[in-house]
């Protein structure tokens, strides 16, 4: 499916969260450069070598992200994983080492989007956990509305499950559409 997008001339983000040592996770974006991604996300906690190593071997065009704390994680579950600190903290923590690594942005919750954005204010900033009013918020655990995130400051919505699993997909992403 990627391939025909990108041959139809639409824009592909690659949402694989590559996680590896530096030199594996540049092969696999090197891998992927025939499919011209606009979007391809790592993951943060792999460290600032890897993430380097990430953005130098993607194409120009192609704006490699970071994904913090994943939204299916509160501040407890952080916890039981050793990081003492909480969703916020750890998101402004991971955000500060992909700045500096030179990727184009991060994946953050919407909860933590204003903040990160304060300190990185040309970043780009891929939010899921969105989810609309009303809408079951199923394993996501830091979620806001369309409206909402992109109040805070959301350059990319991530709206998953309540789209692809409506019984009119079409209708369903017109409706949030019409809410923004």
């Amino acid at each position: 499916l990627a391939q025909e997008l990108a041959a139809a001339g639409k824009k592909v983000f690659l949402d694989l969260k590559l996680h590896d040592i530096p030199n594996t996770v540049a092969g696999a974006v090197r891998s992927l450069a025939p499919l011209a991604p606009s979007i391809l996300t790592v993951h943060a906690a792999g460290g600032h070598a890897m993430l380097a190593a990430a953005r130098a071997a993607a194409l120009p065009g192609t704006h490699v992200v970071a994904v913090t704390v994943l939204t299916s994680l509160d501040d407890a579950d952080l916890l039981s994983a050793g990081v003492p600190d909480g969703a916020a903290t750890q998101a402004a923590r991971l955000a500060r080492l992909t700045r500096g690594a030179g990727l184009n942005g991060i994946v953050c919750s919407p909860h933590e989007v204003a903040a990160v954005k304060a300190e990185w204010a040309n970043g780009l900033f891929v939010v899921p956990g969105v989810r609309p009013a009303g809408s079951d918020a199923g394993d996501q655990k830091r979620v806001m509305t369309p409206a909402e995130a992109l109040k805070a400051g959301a350059g990319v919505l991530v709206i998953g499950r309540p789209i692809s699993r409506a019984e009119d997909p079409a209708a369903a992403a017109r409706a949030i559409e019409a809410t923004l």
